[in-house]
């Protein structure tokens, strides 16, 4: 726990940032009691609750209560937070908890304030996915959690390896958001794609990272399943063009298709594995259909 004198200097900083106070914090009476984890972020929600239950976590992002977010009930009624000092400094975590590069000038100032943070790294796979629970377990002194969570998971791919095996063929498969874009090489998307047996059909053309939206590169496909995304569970937004225009109208037509949960990939986090498992069902259902 903090030192006295680093308590007054959070004192300090926070009635000083509070004189300035931001619209997003506006009409707070209380102050939260001190401790806990918080996270600031979508994808750090999804790293903080595999490896922290409840009376663990003080906070949660503010999409915790959105249809993205995969949180079980009760997390959705916890306090919410963003990477914003003031927040961060009225809650008083033991840890806070930043995305991939969502740290920034706010993990500094509250890590001068004697707060400890935490930015996961950036990942595109299941590897980095294992290193981000490595980092994050041992700075919560939960490292034995997540070598839990990492054996666990090393044996759901190496099921999904084992059912790829059986099959008679490598399915090829596009991912298509709500926006138009899609995924290539290089990619989470293309990792669970691969990872429950199917083939890229987006990487196998020779695109690399994320796609924007283009339906006329898209008729030209061969393809046996699409997955979507973000079509159910995702924000309205002007830019949904899959759901709106004629010509992903006449994609996604007659086609298998599955829709996965945002909330198992809003990023390479513990539940991608939660995806390639429920692409690989598809991939095995259209076996069982051909």
């Amino acid at each position: 726990m903090w030192s006295a004198i680093t308590r007054r200097a959070v004192a300090c900083l926070s009635a000083c940032v509070c004189a300035i106070a931001s619209p997003a914090f506006a009409g707070t009476q209380t102050r939260p009691p001190q401790g806990g984890l918080v996270s600031t972020a979508l994808c750090a929600d999804a790293y903080v609750l595999a490896l922290a239950g409840p009376g663990q976590i003080r906070a949660l992002s503010w999409q915790v209560d959105h249809p993205v977010s995969a949180a079980p009930d009760w997390a959705r009624d916890l306090p919410t937070a963003w990477p914003d000092a003031e927040r961060l400094l009225m809650l008083e975590p033991r840890l806070a908890v930043f995305d991939p590069g969502g740290g920034g000038r706010t993990a500094r100032l509250v890590e001068r304030a004697g707060m400890p943070v935490h930015e996961l790294a950036w990942t595109d796979d299941f590897d980095g996915v294992r290193q981000n629970l490595r980092a994050l377990g041992q700075v919560m002194d939960r490292s034995d959690a997540a070598e839990i969570l990492i054996a666990d998971l090393d044996i759901r791919l190496d099921r999904l390896t084992a059912r790829s095996e059986a099959r008679d063929a490598r399915p090829r498969v596009l991912y298509l958001n709500v926006s138009g874009g899609s995924a290539g090489a290089g990619t989470y998307i293309d990792a669970a794609i691969r990872a429950a047996g199917g083939i890229n059909v987006m990487a196998e053309a020779g695109h690399a990272g994320w796609t924007r939206s283009d339906p006329e590169l898209l008729l030209d496909l061969d393809v046996d399943l699409i997955l979507t995304s973000f079509f159910s569970d995702g924000y309205a937004s002007t830019d949904n063009h899959a759901r709106q225009h004629a010509a992903y109208r006449h994609v996604l037509a007659g086609r298998p298709r599955v829709e996965i949960p945002a909330g198992d990939w809003p990023c390479a986090g513990p539940r991608l594995i939660e995806a390639a498992e429920r692409i690989a069902q598809a991939l095995d259902a259209e076996e069982v259909a051909r």
